[in-house]
């Protein structure tokens, strides 16, 4: 779960636009260097992007897990932390409705932004490459949603786990489950 620029900790540090596309590179367990991070988002200019990776750093959502000296310079390899990247219960339980949207702005403008670098892509193919996007209403009670919410858990939870491999290619999964206007 992940919040707005505008609150205070975890919410702040996560949703400014460049640190959250960061974050985004990072997902599906992946290693990258800071070169590899540039070249993914060359659009953001190098000392900024740095200046972003270290604030993550130190911030323990990003961990190095490998120096090696590259031309008298020491290239750092990080992953993301997982549990340091996401906004707790607590955090989000004391936010305003404002914060919540603001929050949700900054989701929506990260998942455009990752649409529109697919879009763009030479070999954008979105039958071939199994790309979907879609939206349903479900009347479910409180137990039938918990229910379906354990039932993704379980399909998803492998599948988090699996790593880079022969034939594997990163697919982004973004949810939204709002409560929905009342019948009428």
């Amino acid at each position: 779960m992940v919040y707005p620029c505008a609150m205070p900790g975890t919410a702040d540090l996560l949703l400014h636009p460049v640190r959250l596309r960061i974050v985004q590179a990072f997902l599906g367990d992946r290693a990258l260097t800071t070169s590899q991070l540039r070249a993914e988002l060359s659009d953001v200019p190098a000392a900024s992007l740095y200046r972003h990776v270290a604030r993550l750093e130190r911030a323990g959502v990003l961990q190095v897990v490998a120096e090696r000296r590259v031309r008298g310079a020491t290239e750092r390899t990080y992953v993301l932390r997982h549990a340091a990247a996401a906004i707790l219960p607590d955090e989000a339980a004391e936010m305003s409705p404002e914060d919540h949207r603001q929050a949700f702005m900054a989701f929506v403008a990260g998942l455009l932004a990752a649409a529109d670098r697919y879009f763009a892509r030479p070999d954008f193919a979105p039958l071939a490459d199994r790309t979907t996007y879609r939206i349903a209403g479900l009347w479910l009670d409180d137990a039938e949603y918990t229910a379906m919410l354990q039932d993704l858990y379980r399909v998803l939870a492998p599948r988090l786990a699996n790593a880079p491999g022969q034939g594997r290619r990163r697919r982004i999964l973004a949810t939204v489950l709002l409560l929905g206007d009342e019948e009428t």
